[in-house]
């Protein structure tokens, strides 16, 4: 904070003291200028002359600088670029302008991550411990700067910053796509921008694995192209951690006919028997190629959670007498985390700190392996994080777990979540909640941020959850939800994107409304909610049964609500487009899904129209055959706008993805896709291609269904009109 000339000492220490207290507590003098910066700085003072960009602009580094910090300097560079036309040079002499990238004075408060920001209308300074401090200083500049009349600038403050939690981790699951190259270095882009250093990827098939080489699936990332991808990573000091599952989840390595033999139950694909040596051989193995495929990265993370089947080979029962089915779980991981910790990595899994003590079948005489990562939510958390404590004091690291936000098609429930058919906690609500207070806790060595594969997603989709929890990873005190809500539109999509907010609403809805339809809930729920087609018409008398309207009423009035909603959202999509907002992919993604929700209101709309017509057809039968014949016509046409309609949208919905995705299911030459279904019944995983978006409604057989219409209206005509005339 600057002051007057005249002000006393002690005044000022009242009002430095006073503003610190402020920026920690209350987290908006950033938003008060109009600024949006992720995550939000522990302490902000704001005050004195805005540093104005001129024509050209001074990077000064520290004359014994490192690769690193030069980086950080040349990404500054870049983003300077992004945002003005300027002349930017990078030298190790300081001038009027200047920004000054230093690691000159030591901050010991701020740790290894922390940075300090100093902005006055003489110079900005960026001063760290450490290069990724200053690359994380570097980032919080390039959200401060502001469009004026006069040019850009950015507003007189001093920034102290440091993360709450130090090991921020998003998980990225690929299990059921493949992204492109281009694509994952991007993501990869975006997570340090933020803030996240870690990314847990969960790979399944998606690794050539030179050992066993049937697992990897067609187009594969190969070891050499992993190393390049955990390289590129490790410069924006984001740590690539492979996440090969272990004891279950593992149908991408049992569907293979040569491993059946490891099964715990013959009939399943999803768990391996952990009393098996060939169990540990074939993991070894694959944890061994995912090690070398991800040089320097300090975890491996094995899963393993899930384990429906545990203990249900008959050793496997009479093992779990001797050490309880815990027991029997802690055997797999400590005999994969002791093989694991002698090739110098730690291992995480994906189990609760303490469970194997108050689980329903707690383990006899076996503890986890010293060095483990366990996970934790609030939920499940005893006061204090008690059990998180006591894991801590046994050697144990643990990481704060974001909770599951729910994986319905198309897109996250980030504003209405239903749970057993009833509104709970929204997931940004929900994760916010455990987060910020986890992150203020100070007891959690990381946190991970799940997101699951299992309906097929776009990766994009996940980004407010990534970025939600990087903020309060970072920074668990501020800002409040709302202040993120807002913070993260503009932010991520510009200061000149509109409406995107109600665009996410309206997409929330949506995915519950597509999701709902047909019979996509008849996949895991059975008999729920399934659609079925009107009767035909039979019979000389034009006969059917009028059941479809009054069966689906309360369907076609959700559907005309929500063609007005979809609409509505590919106007903003449109409105943005114009107005250049930021991430336009995203823009496009969020098209194809308005329009898949579209297609599936206005089929349910065309439906309608079907029994209306032969409805018609049925009135007019004894009284003006060639109306009715004319309205079999109609409902003849309408299915085939239908699926005329559907293939339109499923294509550009296939191409749209595809721009950053292999085509989902790719065979090659010489290696064919090999597609099995599995326990988890994972939406995405119904069909080797993209058409589980559309599987639902092909099972309705409509194309059967024209051809059955045609039928009768050939007949109707040759037998019963044409003969009267």
């Amino acid at each position: 904070m600057l002051f007057k000339k005249n002000a006393t000492v002690l005044f000022t220490l009242f009002i430095l003291i006073f503003s610190c207290s402020l920026a920690k507590s209350q987290g908006k003098e950033l938003s008060s200028l109009g600024l949006h910066v992720i995550p939000y700085p522990q302490e902000v003072l704001l005050g004195g002359s805005p540093f104005r960009f001129g024509n050209q602009t001074n990077i000064v580094l520290d004359q014994n600088h490192s690769e690193q910090d030069r980086f950080a300097a040349e990404e500054l560079i870049q983003g300077l670029k992004n945002e003005f036309n300027s002349i930017i040079t990078i030298s190790d002499k300081k001038t009027l302008g200047s920004i000054v990238l230093t690691r000159k004075n030591t901050l010991p408060e701020l740790g290894d991550q922390g940075y300090q920001l100093q902005i006055n209308k003489e110079e900005i300074v960026v001063n760290a411990n450490s290069s990724q401090g200053l690359f994380y200083g570097a980032q919080t500049l390039l959200q401060l700067i502001q469009k004026k009349r006069t040019g850009f600038e950015i507003a007189g403050m001093e920034i102290n910053d440091w993360p709450d939690i130090t090991q921020r981790s998003i998980h990225y699951d690929t299990k059921h796509h493949q992204d492109k190259m281009t694509y994952v270095k991007s993501f990869i882009r975006d997570l340090a921008r933020y803030k996240i250093n870690m990314m847990i990827w969960e790979w399944e098939d998606k690794l050539a694995y030179p050992s066993h080489k049937e697992v990897g699936a067609p187009g594969a990332f190969t070891s050499k192209e992993m190393q390049e991808i955990t390289k590129y990573a490790k410069k924006y000091y984001v740590q690539l951690v492979p996440l090969v599952q272990g004891l279950g989840h593992v149908s991408f390595i049992l569907k293979w006919p040569k491993h059946q033999h490891l099964r715990e139950v013959s009939a399943s694909n999803w768990e391996f028997c952990p009393l098996k040596e060939g169990t540990y051989d074939l993991m070894f193995d694959l944890w061994e190629d995912a090690i070398k495929a991800t040089p320097g990265s300090e975890y491996i993370h094995i899963g393993s959670d899930e384990t429906y089947e545990l203990g249900m080979c008959e050793a496997c029962k009479a093992k779990v007498k001797e050490v309880g089915k815990s027991g029997l779980y802690l055997m797999f991981v400590n005999k994969a985390a002791e093989h694991l910790q002698k090739k110098g990595r730690k291992v995480i899994v994906w189990d609760k700190p303490m469970k194997w003590e108050y689980s329903d079948s707690p383990a006899k005489g076996i503890t986890p392996t010293k060095g483990l990562i366990f996970y934790l939510n609030k939920r499940t958390a005893i006061p204090n994080f008690g059990n998180t404590q006591k894991a801590k004091a046994l050697g144990y690291e643990t990481f704060a777990y974001d909770p599951n936000p729910g994986i319905e098609p198309l897109f996250l429930p980030y504003y209405l979540r239903i749970r057993n058919g009833k509104k709970s906690l929204s997931s940004l609500e929900n994760s916010y909640s455990h987060i910020s207070s986890m992150a203020i806790s100070k007891v959690f060595d990381g946190m991970i941020n799940t997101s699951w594969d299992d309906s097929g997603l776009h990766n994009q989709m996940w980004m407010m959850g990534f970025v939600l929890s990087a903020e309060y990873a970072w920074s668990g005190a501020n800002p409040d939800l709302d202040q993120f809500k807002e913070s993260f539109f503009k932010n991520y999509y510009g200061n000149t994107s509109v409406n995107v907010e109600e665009l996410f609403m309206l997409l929330n809805k949506g995915s519950y409304y597509y999701w709902q339809t047909f019979e996509r809930q008849v996949w895991h729920f059975k008999n729920v909610g399934k659609t079925h087609l009107p009767d035909l018409p039979r019979g000389d008398a034009l006969e059917y049964n009028p059941f479809w309207n009054a069966e689906y009423r309360d369907m076609v009035n959700r559907s005309k609500e929500q063609l007005i909603n979809m609409d509505r959202v590919l106007q903003i999509v449109e409105n943005n487009k114009i107005l250049n907002a930021k991430n336009q992919y995203d823009f496009e993604l969020f098209r194809t899904i308005a329009q898949l929700i579209r297609h599936t209101s206005l089929t349910y709309l065309d439906l309608s129209e079907v029994e209306n017509e032969i409805e018609e057809a049925h009135k007019n039968n004894f009284i003006n055959r060639e109306l009715a014949y004319a309205s079999l016509v109609k409902a003849q046409k309408i299915i085939e706008n239908t699926l005329e309609r559907r293939q339109v949208v499923f294509t550009d919905l296939v191409s749209t993805w595809e721009k950053t995705r292999l085509p989902k299911g790719l065979s090659t030459k010489n290696k064919p896709y090999f597609h099995r279904q599995d326990r988890a019944r994972h939406f995405a995983n119904r069909t080797p291609d993209m058409t589980y978006l559309i599987h639902d409604e092909q099972r309705l057989d409509m194309e059967g269904y024209l051809e059955k219409l045609k039928v009768y209206t050939n007949y109707y005509k040759t037998t019963i009109w044409e003969p009267e005339k």
